[in-house]
């Protein structure tokens, strides 16, 4: 008897000790979502930059899981984000979620009553799903498979970004490459398009040529900051993105987890077509681009 009142004793303060001083969170809250973890990722990191400077986010090795601070006025509040890939388009979401300075309070409180901390903590963590929900309905994305890419001579003006500021690079480039070529005589060939040569998907940072294709001659005038290639067909995994090219990138992460999900190897380095003039506004649901990922060989 006493032996297994010992061993009771023991076992409740093992769980104890665990639960008040090693178990790494507060409070944990999961969430389903009918998203893709590299959409998941973006919005995060975007609606983070939202929150007024009281927030700040760093990815973790891998677009799965990143790590937030929230300052609220009375306390700090530190999430642990951990994406998981459920089908070809949702998700699951759990957050670890701790009180930086009243850890301890919180986790004496949380099994006795619903407190302010575990309410802020789902407010939060709501709102993010809400305003990942609208960006979710601001976009479509149709999956096509392989396809082999043309090659084309093309004028192009050489960018490096973060990645949400490719639509804006673009259109302070976008007189340069299109009054300007039109004005030396310089004849298109198709739509305006990006070839992507380096993509840092740990830090959101992008270079890429900006370019329209072009009929080459022998003749071509040379202009600051434009310059002539051939861009090498190949051939590549295909997607067609609908919405703002603010956000086209999306279509990237698709085509990285189709690949995955394939076993089919491929370049980061994403190809983009755009079909419609953003200036000329519309529903944007109704702009098309088609995103190309290149196959290795």
């Amino acid at each position: 008897m006493k032996k297994g009142i010992l061993a009771l004793a023991i076992i409740i303060t093992v769980g104890l000790t665990w639960y008040l001083f090693i178990k790494p969170q507060d409070y944990i809250i999961n969430a389903k979502t009918t998203s893709r973890p590299g959409v998941i990722n973006q919005t995060l990191k975007l609606w983070n930059g939202t929150l007024a400077g009281q927030a700040s986010i760093t990815q973790d090795n891998d677009l799965d899981h990143l790590s937030q601070r929230i300052t609220f006025a009375d306390s700090t509040h530190h999430y642990e984000w951990y994406i998981k890939p459920d089908t070809d388009s949702t998700a699951s979401i759990t957050v670890d979620v701790t009180d930086v300075d009243h850890s301890l309070m919180n986790k004496l409180q949380i099994p006795f009553s619903d407190t302010d901390f575990e309410k802020r903590s789902r407010k939060t963590v709501r709102d993010f799903l809400e305003k990942l929900k609208e960006h979710e309905e601001s976009f479509n994305i149709t999956l096509v498979g392989e396809e082999e890419l043309a090659t084309t001579y093309c004028a192009c003006v050489a960018v490096q970004s973060k990645q949400f500021e490719k639509a804006s690079k673009m259109m302070e480039n976008f007189p340069l490459l299109n009054s300007v070529l039109a004005q030396n005589g310089i004849v298109l060939n198709g739509v305006p398009m990006i070839e992507v040569t380096d993509w840092n998907i740990e830090k959101d940072s992008i270079a890429f040529n900006f370019c329209y294709p072009i009929i080459e001659n022998d003749s071509l005038p040379v202009i600051r900051n434009i310059n002539y290639k051939t861009f090498v067909g190949r051939k590549a995994l295909k997607a067609v993105y609908n919405g703002n090219y603010i956000t086209s990138d999306r279509a990237w992460y698709a085509l990285l987890d189709y690949a995955e999900k394939n076993g089919l190897e491929v370049a980061q380095t994403p190809i983009e077509f755009f079909f419609n003039n953003p200036n000329m506004g519309g529903d944007e649901l109704r702009w098309k681009a088609e995103i190309f990922m290149p196959l290795k060989n």
